[in-house]
């Protein structure tokens, strides 16, 4: 069994199966024509979502391009997974996260995101989905960076 000194080290290292029963033709011979099905088993990443690589991925990137600096807030206006994902990856690379949600998310996704870390901040369920996200009167304003 793989031993990892940092669930951001675990990240992705999801197994690959071979669906040998489900495979139109599994053949073993090198020269056979074969058409071999496979399963990326992506539940097995630390929060068990496909979304730990993007976010990872985000956070990194940010970093490369220097949009990112140590002990900087993310905001992030989520309701499911990549929220629970970057609240993971935010946490573990030393950054606070705010997560803007819609007032009917579960308590579950509500338990995960503090779990992490994250500042929950509601926002209006109901009406245009385009217009739920307006920003928070109790966000800090914006700044540039120079």
């Amino acid at each position: 069994m793989a031993r990892y000194d940092s669930l951001l080290q675990a990240l992705g290292n999801t197994p690959l199966v071979g669906l040998r029963q489900l495979s139109p033709r599994w053949v073993d011979e090198a020269d056979a024509a074969h058409v071999r099905l496979w399963a990326k088993l992506e539940d097995r990443n630390p929060t068990g979502s496909i979304k730990d690589r993007p976010a990872l991925r985000m956070i990194e990137q940010a970093e490369q391009d220097g949009r990112l600096s140590p002990g900087a807030t993310i905001i992030e206006p989520t309701s499911g997974n990549t929220g629970i994902s970057l609240a993971m990856a935010a946490r573990l690379k030393g950054y606070r996260l705010i997560c803007v949600l819609p007032e009917n998310t579960s308590v579950e996704r509500r338990q995960l995101l503090e779990l992490y870390g994250a500042r929950i901040i509601f926002s209006p369920a109901e009406g245009d989905p385009m217009q739920r996200w307006p920003r928070p009167k109790s966000l800090p304003p914006p700044t540039r960076r120079g």
